[in-house]
């Protein structure tokens, strides 16, 4: 049916009056998207049979990547472009008045994921499949994912996310193959036949209803699958009213991240990371059982990977099933489970290693709390005989201890490989965060730098730059991406330069326009696109950002001489809806947008953009157009980051902290091609461990910094009242835990350092493609090449 553009007309026409009983000219965009994604879909169904048949045929080992959130952004334009048929739909529809883009607006980004943990899952996604390798995914069906973030005078407000509203054309419902999950309960234990038995009774039962997602690989044949789980009512219970059952039951699969401040979410939650794990390994040990019978070389053959502590639940589950359900004894269940899980710690932040109150943990999940208590009895009994007496580290490293499941203390006990995302974040959690296990397990210990898909982040989102590219160095970085290294000798290529900056101007017009239809506010498309777009949390220092923007604003104001290059400051984020000092920052960049961007004084040179519900399809928009890329975290702080990699290839410049995978990014273009300040992490955990950082300091002697903070309670802003004293306090009262005011003075000069070479603009298209060179490393095919054969063993 894509064969050439008269047979993709026909096709395309006679399906849609088909599905929707209309004629052609009566059809919306959305009945052609919907039209298009079923042709695409039956299109690859071949394949997609074949893949699995080929793995099964093989005995090929596969592995299982289990994660919460899977960000996968709109799949119809990404699918066409891997499938090699994009050019056959696009002159087809042309020629049947339709334009390719239209239907791709018409896409919703799925509501899947939040920031970087799942993005990186979708992109490791993409590369498994193009590298025909034999990896699926394993999440949650999100009715409402995180949420549709809205700004209303200047306020975050959320609104429940309708991505499913009109259906998801990717996905294929299959009920047959739905998995039971146990809830609360009790437990027996009995002896037959001479071993303890163990039954789980009067449980409360969720039926996993899977929904499959074909992952089509780049130029290959290869289709991997992404199974999304939803809950939904089963045996209805006799204890508890119809209606509160099935309400607890589709909530379960209801949300992203429920609001866990209370003991009502934090039981949600539990239900939501075990749900995801009885329905993955139920799934995967059924068909596991129907092709070998028994679970004796599950190992050999299976790899599951936890991405992050959610899914870590892998670990006591696989070991009640080996142990209740095939009768093995715990030596063998547990040389199987430690021998089948991997896990990947993304963050070194203490209230992002979970931690379940036993009160909570154990009424929802007996058996399984029970399994868990077994692991840290035998687990504290090793570190007696290793370390006999040393009580303090034995609490240290318990898996269970004052009144708390410890998560990442399991993962690590219960898998085989524990990697960190960046070589900083690796060595941080080695010889900081997770000293103790590394001591005790040193060879469980590694790092696989974080990547993104080169596809999406460069092939797709920015043809106009790719297609430059490829006239310059061929085809072969888009199967090869570190081929792009090539470009290096283009650096100073005058002519290359040129037609680099009219694609990053092509770039910044469009955003520009959508900046003026989305928020009325016009920018200069010539200024200086500085960019600072992910997840708002305090360590990624947000506030830093806006307190320069404040201080440059006080100049424009109060200096007749200063001058600057034009600049467009451009945010985007969202911050979670029980996260309040994130959602006044917010407020606080609106309010400095509001007041800059109309203050007629200071002629343009300064406005501050915040883009609302940033997602992937907007992402798509900015990073092609940005020129600087914010990457300003606390040092120490953010395990990679995968935007500074997206920036980068874009022909972004980094300004930015020796953080994460900043670190690996200056080793590759050097301190000529990156704009470096601040504290390192050495002198972070430094101050962190001795103390010395007194912020009051900063505040006293620097007549900068005094007025930026004081202008956050003194009245210059008036739509805000006293809304930003808890910021004031953070800084000064609290000490500023992010080091902000620290920091802000080696910011500025970076910042000023900045602007000057901007100025420079053969010097800079320099730095702009001595970046896109050397991109490639952190292309997800490097990233999952290395899973593949140091941590997982597939081919």
């Amino acid at each position: 049916m894509f064969t050439d553009k008269e047979e993709f007309k026909q096709t395309f026409l006679r399906r849609l009056e088909m599905m929707y009983g209309k004629r052609f000219w009566e059809s919306t965009v959305l009945d052609q998207y919907n039209t298009l994604g079923h042709m695409i879909r039956e299109y690859i169904s071949k394949h997609w049979i074949q893949t699995n048949e080929r793995y099964r045929a093989e005995h090929k080992k596969q592995v299982y990547y289990l994660s919460i959130e899977f960000l996968l952004g709109r799949l119809l334009g990404s699918n066409l472009m891997n499938l090699g048929i994009r050019d056959v739909v696009e002159q087809g529809l042309k020629e049947l008045g339709i334009e390719l883009a239209h239907i791709e607006e018409v896409e919703i980004d799925a509501g899947l994921g939040n920031g970087g943990l799942g993005r990186l899952a979708a992109c490791f996604l993409d590369s498994l499949a193009s590298l025909d390798l034999p990896g699926h995914g394993q999440g949650i069906r999100y009715k409402h994912g995180l949420f549709d973030q809205k700004i209303v005078n200047g306020y975050q407000v959320e609104l429940p996310e309708q991505w499913l509203r009109h259906g998801n054309v990717w996905e294929v419902k299959k009920e047959d193959l739905a998995v039971e999950v146990n809830f609360w309960g009790k437990v027996e234990c009995y002896e037959q036949d001479g071993r303890l038995t163990f039954r789980h009774y009067d449980v409360e039962k969720v039926m996993a209803v899977p929904y499959d997602m074909p992952v089509i690989g780049y130029d290959t044949t290869t289709v991997n699958t992404l199974r999304l789980w939803s809950a939904e009512p089963a045996k209805f219970p006799l204890h508890k009213h119809v209606m509160q059952y099935k309400r607890e039951t589709e909530a379960i699969s209801e949300f992203l991240y429920p609001d866990d401040t209370n003991d009502e979410g934090k039981i949600l939650r539990l239900k939501q990371q075990y749900f995801l794990v009885a329905a993955s390994i139920g799934s995967i040990v059924r068909d596991y059982r129907q092709r070998y019978g028994h679970l004796q070389h599950f190992h050999r053959h299976v790899a599951i990977h936890v991405n992050d502590t959610h899914p870590v639940l892998a670990i006591p589950e696989l070991m009640r099933i080996l142990l209740d359900e095939e009768g093995m004894g715990w030596d063998e269940a547990w040389h199987i489970t430690t021998n089948t899980i991997s896990y990947t710690n993304h963050t070194t932040l203490s209230e992002a290693l979970e931690k379940w109150p036993i009160y909570i943990f154990q009424p929802l999940l007996p058996r399984i709390y029970m399994i868990v208590q077994e692991i840290n009895e035998r687990f504290c009994r090793d570190l007696w005989n290793r370390y006999p007496g040393d009580w303090k580290r034995i609490e240290e490293m318990a898996i269970i201890a004052h009144g708390l499941v410890k998560m990442a203390h399991l993962a690590i006990v219960g898998s085989y490989s524990v990697n960190g995302v960046a070589k900083i974040h690796s060595e941080i959690l080695k010889h900081r965060e997770m000293k103790l296990f590394y001591e005790y397990f040193p060879e469980k210990f590694n790092n696989k730098t974080n990547g993104i898909t080169h596809r999406r982040w460069l092939l797709k989102a920015n043809p106009e730059l790719s297609s430059l590219i490829t006239e310059a160095i061929g085809t072969e970085w888009i199967k090869q991406p570190e081929q792009l290294i090539q470009l290096k000798k283009y650096a100073t290529d005058h002519a290359f330069q040129e037609r680099l900056e009219k694609v990053k101007h092509h770039h910044k017009q469009k955003l520009a326009k959508y900046i003026y239809e989305k928020t009325g506010v016009t920018v200069d498309d010539s200024s200086i696109f500085d960019v600072q777009v992910k997840r708002l949390h305090a360590y990624k220092r947000q506030l830093l950002n806006v307190l320069h923007i404040m201080h440059l604003y006080n100049r424009l104001k109060e200096d007749e001489h200063f001058d600057m290059y034009p600049r467009t400051f451009i945010f985007g984020a969202k911050a979670s809806p029980g996260y309040h000092y994130a959602k006044r920052i917010i407020k606080l960049i609106n309010s400095v947008a509001q007041k800059v961007n109309s203050d007629e004084q200071i002629n343009g040179r300064l406005k501050v953009i915040f883009l609302e519900n940033y997602r992937v399809s907007l992402a798509e928009k900015i990073f092609p157009a940005a020129d600087v890329s914010e990457q300003i975290s606390t040092a120490s702080k953010e395990a990679s980051g995968t935007g500074n990699m997206k920036f980068m290839m874009n022909g972004a410049v980094t300004i930015g902290t020796l953080d994460g995978a900043n670190i690996e990014i200056l080793e590759r273009v050097g301190h000529d091609n990156m704009f470096i300040f601040g504290l390192t992490a050495e002198e972070v955990l430094h101050y962190y461990a001795n103390g010395g950082y007194h912020s009051y300091e900063y505040y006293h002697h620097d007549q900068r910094i005094h007025q930026v903070v004081n202008q956050l309670v003194n009245g210059f802003f008036p739509d805000a009242y006293d809304h930003f004293e808890p910021i004031y306090d953070s800084l000064l009262a609290h000490n500023d835990q992010y080091f902000v005011l620290r920091d802000f003075a080696s910011y500025a000069d970076a910042q000023q350092r900045l602007g000057v070479a901007y100025e420079n603009r053969q010097k800079w298209l320099e730095m702009s493609v001595t970046n896109i060179a050397c991109s490639g490393y952190f292309s997800s095919d490097r990233t999952i090449e290395e899973y593949a054969q140091d941590i997982w063993n597939i081919h």
